[in-house]
């Protein structure tokens, strides 16, 4: 595709594969209109995605969420340090999930509609400020 957008968008392979595009866009978009259970899945996928972002910038809030320095290296820091508080933020909120799903008076209430609407990316029990207090002689009361 690249050797014909340059100096051949009137070539006619170009148009043919432009026409393809068009084509299988309009059989989606028709299957999309005429499928309530695509329409479901594409917009329980969205729910999803628009979670984990509020989830990011809740805990990336420094600088409105973008990165504070123009170096590469910084940049990198910045991104690296996301993933490990994306990582931590999910496991133990699947940890606690786990232990409170374990507990036969949950089980019982839990319907398959909230089963299927669980997510470890809930974050309003995080503190976003950065102050924590510590007592490096107990353990968190989670098992591992």
């Amino acid at each position: 595709m690249r050797r014909f957008t340059r100096n051949n968008l009137q070539h006619p392979t170009y148009k043919a594969l432009a026409e393809l595009g068009k084509v299988v866009k309009t059989i989606f978009i028709c299957r999309y209109l005429g499928s309530l259970e695509l329409r479901r899945e594409i917009h329980e996928g969205l729910n999803v995605i628009e979670n984990w972002n509020s989830a990011n910038s809740f805990i990336f809030f420094g600088k409105g969420g973008e990165f504070a320095s123009n170096r590469l290296e910084d940049q990198e820091i910045s991104m690296l340090s996301l993933h490990l508080l994306q990582i931590s933020l999910v496991y133990i909120n699947t940890l606690m999930l786990q232990r409170l799903l374990t507990e036969p008076a949950w089980a019982k209430r839990m319907t398959p509609e909230d089963l299927r609407a669980l997510t470890p990316l809930i974050y309003n029990h995080i503190n976003p400020y950065g102050t924590f207090k510590l007592d490096m002689r107990s353990r968190l009361s989670i098992d591992s």
